[in-house]
């Protein structure tokens, strides 16, 4: 099914996300509209938005955004092979290969490890236009990644983690002419120094909730601060390998041309995608009265956030406020800004994040120039709106 809305018709059921204080944020009214405040139609619209609703497929209304956590059956979601049903009581994540002794865990086993919780915020590297609707934030628990592989015992010559998912599908392959038909394994991997590190989550739990299976029911991994891609949903087997991991969606999918100046002449290669590059949008304008309101969300790989500016029309760059409740490390971020002296008329406004190493987020003609495929979009995205 599809979600049909007209521009008045969001940022409806605030309430939904009352009580967040049992998450361990504290309860508070903004983002969701103050008594009195109204919605600005954005123009660059159409009059009725068709939202994706599939089994498959969930895009979430960026202007509906009503607090820091994304509720778990509003998170977006994207796949190649379905939603496997996994019998939670019958589960056992195994893993193998190039470890000392190969494990076959249950979900009470895991449960059993010392866990932790982890505020993460992300996206679908193709992520892009008017919407940004494949972007969520959540607060996950689950088991270290770490504390697994010890367990099992990483042996020196392992070199690649390889992480396959329960959802698999028929694929045509084609190798010089010849085709085959083969049964084709939703599969990721990460190099030794960062699946050892203290960053994975093998988590359990979204929300204080456990996964749904539009979020990869029973087990799933996380990467803080990547791309949805590597984020592996119903995690079934853990292969430890010397050898670099070439599946389909490690070495075809999920893959970005990239160009770099070397020694003056532009190279081109292609990379894989894993973190994720600073991005800020605009959600929605609001009016009250004769002022007007601009909130806006950042995504970004956990680098600090040096300061996010708004520009209306041709004007200068303008220092908009992070919010404090969007503070944790791989949260999304949001941020406000006052928009003062509103003219009557449309009106393009857009927004620019920069973080502590630096880095600004692109203009769109500054991106094409370096990156020639649409993944990881992250230029400066204008919006336009008509005030009357």
């Amino acid at each position: 099914m599809s979600k049909k809305t007209t521009r008045r018709e969001v940022l409806k059921g605030g309430a939904a996300m009352a009580g967040l204080g049992v998450l361990g944020f504290p309860e508070w009214a903004f983002p969701a509209l103050a008594q009195g405040e109204t919605l600005v139609a954005f123009t660059d619209l159409p009059e009725e938005v068709v939202l994706e609703r599939t089994p498959d497929r969930r895009i979430i209304d960026v202007r509906d955004i009503d607090g820091p956590v994304t509720p778990a059956d509003k998170w977006f979601t994207t796949q190649h092979y379905g939603h496997p049903e996994i019998d939670r009581a019958t589960y056992r994540l195994a893993v193998s290969g190039l470890v000392d002794r190969p494990l076959s865990l249950s979900l009470g086993d895991l449960r059993g490890l010392p866990s932790r919780e982890l505020v993460f915020g992300f996206e679908c590297s193709g992520n892009r236009g008017p919407l940004n609707g494949l972007s969520s934030n959540g607060r996950w628990t689950g088991v270290p990644l770490r504390t697994v592989l010890e367990r099992a015992g990483v042996q020196a010559s392992a070199r690649e983690f390889v992480f396959f998912g329960a959802d698999h599908g028929e694929e045509e392959v084609v190798f010089r002419g010849r085709t085959s038909t083969v049964d084709q394994q939703y599969g990721r991997s990460l190099q030794r120094d960062i699946a050892l590190s203290n960053e994975p989550l093998l988590a359990y739990a979204l929300n204080g909730e456990p996964l749904s299976t539009h979020q990869g029911r029973p087990l799933r991994l996380l990467v803080p601060g990547w791309y949805g891609a590597p984020n592996v949903k119903w995690v079934s087997e853990i292969h430890v390998q010397e050898d670099q991991y070439l599946g389909k969606y490690q070495a075809r999918w999920y893959r970005t041309l990239k160009g770099e100046m070397v020694n003056g002449v532009m190279k081109w290669k292609e990379t894989a995608i894993t973190k994720m590059r600073l991005k800020s949008y605009i959600a929605r304008v609001t009016k009250m009265g004769n002022q007007h309101k601009v909130f806006g969300v950042i995504m970004h790989d956990g680098t600090p956030i040096r300061s996010v500016e708004v520009r209306v029309d041709d004007g200068p760059w303008q220092p908009a406020t992070l919010d404090p409740t969007t503070r944790e490390t791989y949260s999304w971020k949001f941020f406000n800004f006052d928009w003062n002296g509103a003219t009557p008329g449309e009106h393009t406004i857009t927004s620019r994040a920069t973080d502590t190493s630096g880095y600004m987020q692109p203009t769109a003609e500054g991106l094409e120039e370096v990156k020639k495929t649409f993944l990881e979009q992250n230029n400066q995205h204008p919006r336009t709106v008509m005030i009357t």
